[in-house]
């Protein structure tokens, strides 16, 4: 399931025609207001982009109908275990840590809130992100002009980031629309560092194998 679907882009893009055609109405009624016809491209450029994303979002869900389960295959198993080196200096400060990431969410709520901006939290839903920030509409508080899909990652002190596959590529779908915020020093001040589209940081995939796994019966079968 898509960590952003159709509802949303549609949501989005009402949002936006209803800001769009707020503009030209403004500019109808003679205002004068400097930069208005900035904004109103802005707002049309932003539409004709959010209804790319929808049209796009539509084929996929589509597409995603037609899937059908045929016959289960078993290709084999794996054993997931805590990372055998875990506590060296290189991968622990990469080690998940319940508290430093409930003190980095706790300071990106309180960095969003002081912007005026509404956060959600969906941490538990396992969609690519951990929160959805919303721009209130001056006029409307229950009506979000923009929207960020936030992933939130916590370090002790200053260290690498990483992230998961499914962050990865939901970081790529969502592309200008996903935000990761990195907050560094969760154990002294918390430090929020805001990133919009960090795929474009040029991440490096790790793969690591520490051991190969064979069944006795194999190695029965081959001495006979």
């Amino acid at each position: 399931m898509s960590a952003y679907s159709s509802d949303d882009k549609t949501l989005a893009y009402k949002l936006g025609e209803k800001l769009f055609a707020e503009l030209i109405e403004q500019k109808e009624s003679g205002s004068k207001e400097s930069g208005l016809d900035g904004r109103i491209k802005q707002s049309e450029d932003r539409l004709f982009e959010l209804n790319a994303r929808l049209e796009q979002r539509r084929e996929e869900l589509q597409q995603e109908g037609s899937c059908t389960i045929t016959d289960i295959r078993h290709h084999g198993c794996a054993w997931v275990l805590p990372h055998p080196e875990r506590s060296s200096p290189e991968i622990a400060s990469m080690v998940s840590n319940d508290e430093i990431e409930r003190l980095a969410v706790e300071a990106v709520i309180a960095h969003e809130e002081a912007r005026g901006w509404k956060v959600v939290s969906v941490e538990k839903e396992n969609r690519g992100f951990d929160l959805i920030s919303r721009q209130p509409h001056p006029e409307d508080p229950e009506t979000a002009i923009v929207v960020r899909f936030i992933e939130v990652k916590g370090r002790s002190t200053v260290g690498e980031v990483a992230l998961t596959t499914n962050e990865y590529k939901t970081a790529e779908r969502l592309k200008q629309d996903y935000w990761l915020y990195v907050v560094f020093n969760c154990a002294l001040i918390p430090e929020v560092h805001v990133i919009q589209d960090p795929v474009r940081l040029e991440w490096e995939a790790l793969v690591k194998i520490e051991h190969y796994h064979v069944s006795a019966q194999k190695i029965l079968a081959a001495q006979e």
